[in-house]
């Protein structure tokens, strides 16, 4: 998916990214880390075993500290594995900027499907949701990359939404994912992951 994506600056890019932690006030700082705290809290057990979650079923499927370590390697590690994509989530959400993932991710699930009347369905559906005017999640998107999807809605194809999925990639390449390597939250993932259970105080 990267693609030879090129770095664009946040004044230049048709997005809107979630603000910066500078923006923010303490007490909000200290609410957006409470919301992630309760959210990753089963992520935060730690084992002699080195692995994030609590003991459970499919142990292979649980993260282990290489896990989390290979996520600060590029978007792309971190996206392709079920649960570093779970935590990224949570973190864009805690910023106020889940849309930017959560298009990503129904546009790589339009990209995979094979049915034709299925793909019709889940663009006119992505459409709804993130690119018409005034849609509930709202891509800020230029009217070029806009009119395209626009114009092949009558007979999608899986590249339909390809230019502008680039472009929300990029976005969350470029700024959302530095801040996430350099948050607090993965810093507590990466300590419990080596069994230290270092805790951040709220």
């Amino acid at each position: 998916m990267r693609e030879n994506l090129a770095c664009v600056s946040s004044q230049s890019m048709a997005f809107t990214d979630c603000m910066t932690p500078t923006d923010l006030s303490t007490e909000r700082k200290g609410i957006k880390r409470k919301n992630w705290r309760n959210r990753i809290g089963f992520f935060l057990k730690t084992n002699t075993s080195q692995s994030i979650l609590h003991p459970m079923k499919n142990r292979s499927y649980r993260p282990t500290a290489d896990d989390v370590q290979q996520w600060a390697q590029s978007l792309d590690k971190l996206l392709s594995h079920k649960y570093g994509k779970t935590v990224f989530c949570i973190f864009l959400k805690s910023e106020f900027c889940e849309e930017n993932i959560e298009f990503w991710t129904a546009c790589e699930d339009f990209r995979n499907t094979t049915s034709h009347k299925e793909l019709a369905s889940k663009a006119n559906s992505i459409y709804e949701e993130f690119i018409k005017s005034e849609a509930p999640k709202e891509m800020n998107l230029d009217f070029h990359t806009k009119n395209a999807i626009v114009q092949t809605l009558h007979e999608p194809t899986v590249t339909s939404f390809l230019a502008a999925q680039r472009k929300a990639y990029s976005l969350m390449e470029n700024n959302s994912y530095p801040r996430f390597i350099y948050s607090d939250l993965y810093k507590e993932l990466c300590a419990a992951a080596r069994g230290e259970g270092r805790h951040i105080k709220s």
